[in-house]
């Protein structure tokens, strides 16, 4: 199949350091060029790909400060990509309600991988253009009805995340993810407080979330029993993970996903989560992790945690979230597609499927 791939803009394909979406998209992308298929990937020109890069800015956005619009750049993307559309027997966004209007008007069929939640505002978006195609990351996110082809859970690649048999002397507790309120990293203190555990910090800070960190993260950094590794490249963050006791996920808010929990299971180290959104799809409950009501509770949780089996922890990920089985399930989606595509007059038209 001839493909076209459109990623956000705001970091490089794959991320340097934090960016759940880039790296999908990355795995994803050259995952399908090794597999035969013609693929051109949208992205910051700085992206490092095998397939066919266009670019329409040179560098991630969110390293260049003379940026201040990124919609923008977004619009000169989606420009690129609808221009080429004849070129392509299907294009895959996964930049959300922009690339909706552009699609709408081309014969080349779409299909919109949800990497994010609904909102009151974007709900309205969607609502117009209902019958698009569009996958889920979870059967959590599907929260308004639309044309879903399937869910196709986030895959990684294993030899990425050493397994580790055994967690790291001294041990400690691990939170990975953006310090932004809905994340949880102010619950991870005081889950580590209560009990008297290290634990060990890493991600951004982004601007808008610069002021809670101040406030309700950075007073409890004391280099000790509270450490802050900062934003963390794909090494490291396999290395805190997997040298970690457990893993805290103290989300409050319907995470569509969460990476984080797959990558920390692949490296052998069980997951301790708030139950929002995806998270009673991605853990299984006294096997790779515990799925919690309460932070109370997932603080109780941490001694049965540490009885769970590592290697269990490696194989449920192998044989549920592997880089190979998600790029499977998206050539069966695309391949639903183009067999089920519906001309202007109402006739089935089955594409010519270039292999």
């Amino acid at each position: 199949m001839k493909i076209a791939q459109v990623a956000p803009l705001w970091e490089r394909v794959p991320p340097l350091s934090y960016g759940g979406i880039e790296l999908v998209v990355s795995r994803l992308t050259d995952e399908l060029v090794r597999r035969g298929h013609e693929v051109t990937l949208f992205a910051s020109g700085d992206s490092q790909t095998l397939a066919h890069l266009e670019a329409v800015y040179p560098r991630a956005l969110r390293l260049d400060e003379n940026v201040r619009e990124y919609a923008a750049y977004e619009t000169l993307e989606l420009s690129q990509v609808y221009q080429q559309a004849a070129e392509f027997d299907i294009i895959h966004s996964h930049v959300g309600i922009a690339a909706l209007p552009l699609a709408s008007l081309v014969s080349t069929p779409t299909v919109h991988t949800l990497h994010g939640n609904f909102t009151k505002d974007n709900r309205y978006v969607f609502s117009h253009h209902q019958k698009q195609s569009y996958v889920s990351i979870s059967n959590a996110q599907r929260q308004i009805n639309l044309n879903y082809v399937g869910t196709v859970y986030n895959g990684i690649e294993l030899a990425d995340y050493p397994f580790e048999l055994q967690p790291k002397e001294p041990p400690y507790l691990a939170f990975l993810g953006r310090f932004s309120p809905e994340k949880g990293p102010q619950h991870a203190i005081a889950i580590a407080k209560q009990t008297g555990w290290r634990l060990k910090m890493a991600g951004k800070v982004d601007t808008a979330d610069s002021k809670f960190f101040q406030q309700e993260i950075a007073p409890h950094i004391d280099g000790q029993q509270i450490e802050y590794l900062g934003e963390i490249n794909n090494a490291k963050k396999a290395e805190l993970l997997g040298n970690a006791a457990i893993t805290l996920f103290p989300i409050n808010w319907q995470e569509p996903f969460g990476l984080v929990m797959i990558e920390s299971m692949a490296t052998g180290t069980p997951v301790i989560a708030m139950n929002f959104g995806s998270v009673p799809e991605v853990i299984v409950r006294g096997e790779t992790g515990f799925v919690c009501q309460s932070y109370e509770e997932m603080a109780a949780m941490i001694p049965a945690a540490l009885k769970l089996n590592r290697q269990t922890c490696r194989e449920y990920v192998q044989n549920k979230f592997s880089l190979n089985q998600m790029v499977s399930n998206y050539e069966a989606v695309y391949e639903q597609i183009l067999k089920n595509r519906i001309n202007l007059n109402g006739y089935i038209h089955t594409a010519q499927i270039r292999l």
